[in-house]
């Protein structure tokens, strides 16, 4: 459980602490990467807004039929965090 919420709390925190202009090259670079991952995703459902995670995370799993965890875990793969 422990191990859970550091997940979380680590996606938080990596996108939190990026400026602004590191943040879109980042979220552009891990978009293409998630859209070869799983086909199906739009850019609406990869729409990210700052302090919303949670809703993105949401939306990624209503789509891909994935665990939270398997977001999340995919989420750090594609950007190396």
């Amino acid at each position: 459980m422990v191990g859970r919420s550091f997940a979380r709390h680590g996606i938080r925190h990596n996108i939190k602490s990026m400026n602004t202009l590191q943040l879109k090259g980042n979220w552009n670079v891990i978009k293409g990467k998630l859209k070869q991952k799983y086909a199906d995703l739009t850019d609406n459902d990869l729409r990210y807004v700052e302090g919303k995670e949670d809703e993105l995370i949401g939306r990624l799993q209503q789509r891909t039929g994935k665990t939270r965890d398997e977001i999340e875990r995919a989420l750090n793969d594609s950007c190396g965090c």
